[in-house]
């Protein structure tokens, strides 16, 4: 029996726009096995959020949905009836967003949306609270059976996304999904969050798709990365070879430009020279070409994919042309 719990194969999402279609995802495949946890990073406008979007099925109506699968435990999402999906948004997947201070609903107390959440359960209304009350406590929140009176405002920015996550996980969901959890909060929470998301994904057994633009936390918390481009997946594979043996120019760059990697003091941070291509009128060949400092006739082409060894992939002629020495 497969361990696969989420597979995405050959996905591609335009979304139809008055300057014509915007090509937001484009040939994506990776999978997502139980347990593990996989990082997805890639500049702002790579297509992480449509990625999403389009796993729970919670995309615009301008949407369209060219090729592909996205298949959770053999189902193939994309074809379900939108009752099956809501039946599976919460239970099964669960998501936390990117900013804490508008997850919740303001007017009501935290007690009350963490019993909301609960609709599906027939326990009692006191059981229910007692549930929420232990996941709050699971993920540190101090005297939790009190605090489930008070109300979103009465809570940090930190405790915020500590509760996001304790109701993502109140229905112990085989998939959470991680939007960039930790990018409105300062560099001690980060750690925190981190440390507790670690905890509770071992607790609970739950894979993790954890969405990132942060190297360091990618690091930290990730089995596998999958380093995404302006729609596409340029490089993916094992987090300790993927940032000790970049393939693609683009993952090394993105490397360089962390401030992790960063060993000598300077005036001016290193930054990938050009901008993110126009997806509405995308150019031929490597998408990465015009921003490449390697960039060579070959590159006129679009790179496949390759396999370069088990479990690591990247899409660029460089590693054909190494082979072929």
């Amino acid at each position: 029996m497969t361990d696969t719990l989420l597979e995405i194969d050959r996905l591609s999402v335009d979304y139809e726009t008055a300057r014509g279609d915007l090509k937001a995802l484009r040939d994506i495949s990776f999978d997502v096995r139980k347990g593990e946890i996989v990082g997805i990073v890639g500049e702002s406008g790579c297509g992480k959020s449509t990625l999403i979007s389009s796993i729970l099925r919670l995309t615009a109506p301008n949407t369209r949905f060219r090729q592909g699968e996205v298949r959770f435990k053999g189902q193939d999402l994309l074809q379900l009836p939108e009752r099956k999906m809501r039946d599976l948004r919460g239970a099964d997947i669960s998501i936390v967003f990117q900013d804490p201070m508008q997850t919740h609903n303001p007017v009501l107390s935290i007690g009350q949306q963490m019993l909301d959440i609960q609709h599906r359960s027939k326990a009692s209304k006191a059981d229910k609270r007692d549930r929420a009350a232990q996941m709050l406590g699971a993920v540190g929140i101090p005297d939790p059976e009190a605090r489930l009176d008070q109300f979103p405002h009465e809570f940090s920015g930190g405790m915020r996304q500590r509760i996001a996550i304790a109701m993502a996980l109140m229905s112990e969901p085989d998939l959470l999904i991680a939007d960039e959890p930790t990018t409105a909060l300062d560099a001690t929470l980060e750690v925190q969050i981190i440390e507790r998301l670690q905890e509770l994904q071992q607790e609970f057994d739950c894979a993790i798709l954890f969405i990132s633009h942060h190297l360091g936390v990618i690091a930290e918390l990730c089995g596998r990365v999958v380093v995404m481009y302006a729609g596409a997946v340029v490089e993916s594979g094992e987090v300790r070879e993927i940032f000790h043996d970049p393939k693609h120019p683009y993952t090394r760059r993105l490397i360089d430009c962390d401030p992790g990697h960063i060993k000598e003091r300077a005036r001016v941070l290193p930054t990938i020279p050009g901008e993110v291509p126009d997806l509405a009128n995308l150019p031929g060949g490597c998408i990465f070409r015009d921003r490449c400092d390697q960039v060579m006739p070959r590159c006129a082409e679009v790179p496949p994919l390759a396999k370069l060894k088990e479990g690591h992939h990247a899409a660029c002629w460089l590693n054909h042309e190494e082979a072929a020495q």
